[in-house]
């Protein structure tokens, strides 16, 4: 069996996959993707599609999300990937809560934000429940892709425009750079970068174990309004302060967290925070909630649902909230590491995105692993 030849060989095409494929195409590297499944169908395309910057952890989280932002919208456009809506409307309905909000104003992360009232947000977003708020913020960075859509539409754009060689359906068995051997093929690659979501158990696994990581599974729905519905941007709320590192780590969300142990036990219990966003056809991709451990059971819970759309209908305006589609996403998480990149041999990279935020920071996370190597 002869050896196909490249530059790079990608391991996984889901987003941190294909991130780093754009970085080594464009440096005009010849570059080859395997990827086990005969298309992409894990985490990269069960997510919001919602390129988040606002509430990142403070550093180089928050940085690279606005890297990867801007990368985004310049892709998008030329690989024909439709930007839904922008912007993010978080609703803050405790005065604890409002209190997170004016610190975070105070950082360098509140930069072209705005702190809203509840008038102000309605006149602005009248889809959004104001009664009894204490305020809203208003991010202007963020930006929402329908994954499902995107992910497919973006492996095309490279393969035609940049040349990367895409080889679903091929599982890799064996990484010796500059050796790999796949369940069909032999390549030798000049580098390898490994992307497969840290299997804990598959490729590399003794060089994960140090880092802790486990896994994360969600719920998240799909929900049709009332015609006529239209969210101004995606929309989040209180529970979000205590999960978004960089609300949560102010020394302010320590009393809106103890309040929220009290009034919203059970969401606190399942990891739930609100996500709204809106698709092209009007429905409305709704999350989430977060479950941990070294293995998780595929089955989604109804009370989970529940407390969600209970969220959902309390942040809104709807008249009607039909459930179309239930799913589960699974992802690796770290409680000590937004990212994991790890060089086993000087022309191999190992690299996950450990914090559920692939979509907002793998572009940029690609940009840092070629810059040195």
């Amino acid at each position: 069996m002869t050896p196909i030849s490249c530059d790079l060989l990608v391991v996984g095409a889901g987003i941190v996959g294909l991130a780093h494929a754009y970085q080594a195409a464009k440096r005009g590297l010849r570059v080859v993707v395997v990827e086990r499944d005969a298309m992409c169908i894990g985490a990269s395309i069960r997510n919001f599609g919602f390129v988040t910057v606002t509430g990142q952890k403070a550093g180089p989280s928050w940085a690279r999300a606005r890297r990867s932002r801007d990368i985004w919208a310049e892709l998008a456009p030329l690989a024909g990937i439709e930007v839904l809506h922008q912007g993010l409307w978080l609703r803050a309905e405790r005065p604890a809560a409002h209190a997170v909000l004016e610190a975070f104003m105070r950082t360098e992360m509140g930069e072209h934000c705005a702190l809203l009232s509840p008038a102000e947000a309605a006149q602005r977003h009248p889809a959004l429940q104001t009664d009894g708020l204490q305020s809203v913020l208003y991010s202007p960075h963020e930006l929402r892709v329908e994954s499902r859509s995107a992910i497919p539409l973006l492996t095309r754009w490279l393969a035609e425009h940049l040349g990367v060689q895409f080889r679903f359906g091929e599982t890799v068995q064996s990484v010796q750079t500059p050796v790999v051997e796949t369940s069909r093929a032999q390549y030798r690659a000049e580098r390898v970068v490994v992307c497969t979501n840290a299997e804990l158990h598959g490729l590399f696994a003794p060089q994960w174990t140090p880092h802790n990581i486990r896994l994360c599974q969600l719920q998240m729905l799909r929900v049709r309004p009332q015609p006529g519905f239209q969210l101004q941007g995606s929309v989040m709320g209180d529970l979000s302060l205590v999960r978004y590192e960089g609300y949560c780590e102010l020394p302010e969300a320590a009393p809106l967290r103890a309040q929220l142990q009290r009034e919203e036990a059970a969401c606190l219990q399942h990891g739930i925070h609100l996500i709204v966003v809106q698709s092209a056809d009007g429905t409305l991709v709704v999350g989430d909630s977060h479950h941990y451990g070294p293995v998780l059971p595929p089955f989604a819970l109804e009370e989970v649902d529940q407390l969600i759309l209970r969220q959902l209908r309390a942040a809104l305006h709807l008249t009607q909230a039909e459930v179309t589609e239930r799913w589960v996403g699974t992802y690796p998480s770290s409680a000590t590491e937004p990212c994991v990149v790890l060089a086993p041999d000087a022309q191999t990279r190992l690299v996950t995105v450990t914090s559920g935020t692939g979509a907002s920071t793998a572009f940029g996370l690609a940009e840092e692993v070629f810059a040195p190597w």
